[in-house]
């Protein structure tokens, strides 16, 4: 399980399979299986039709299906591949992310907090944010 944005989101990975018809769910129901001593796969269905696949608002339909691959390729280094799969709305599988690198942070690293409220929005949009127009600047 992880939480972002205080909603969270389960992997089970105490070997059940996916549901034949998952009741529809924000994030979609979620599996995991180690596939050697380095792979997790995720396979997710049963995502509420009213989310997008992705923030460019790619949409998709009741039969999408999602993996996930988190591969450790080293101490330091793990990748995720993201392959989306909805025959509905898609000629053929693609692949969204591919081997996407994360590193581990020394052990001096530390996680800030990240809250996204109406005045840290503000802020940002003033001194980063990229307007729709340049009306008022």
């Amino acid at each position: 399980m992880y939480t972002f944005g205080k909603v969270w989101r389960v992997v089970w990975t105490d070997g059940r399979e996916l549901p034949k018809d998952a009741e529809p769910r924000w994030y979609g129901y979620s599996v995991g299986k180690w596939v050697d001593d380095y792979t997790l796969v995720v396979e997710t269905t049963g995502m509420d039709e009213r989310t997008w696949i992705d923030r460019a608002g790619r949409p998709h339909s009741s039969d999408l299906r999602v993996e996930e691959r988190y591969h450790r390729v080293d101490r330091d280094h793990l990748e995720l591949t993201v392959t989306i799969n909805d025959p509905q709305m898609y000629t053929k599988p693609w692949v969204a992310l591919d081997k996407l690198p994360f590193e581990l942070q020394p052990p001096s690293f530390d996680v800030r907090e990240m809250i996204c409220s109406p005045s840290e929005f503000a802020e940002y949009n003033k001194l980063i944010g990229n307007p729709a127009s340049d009306k008022g600047r």
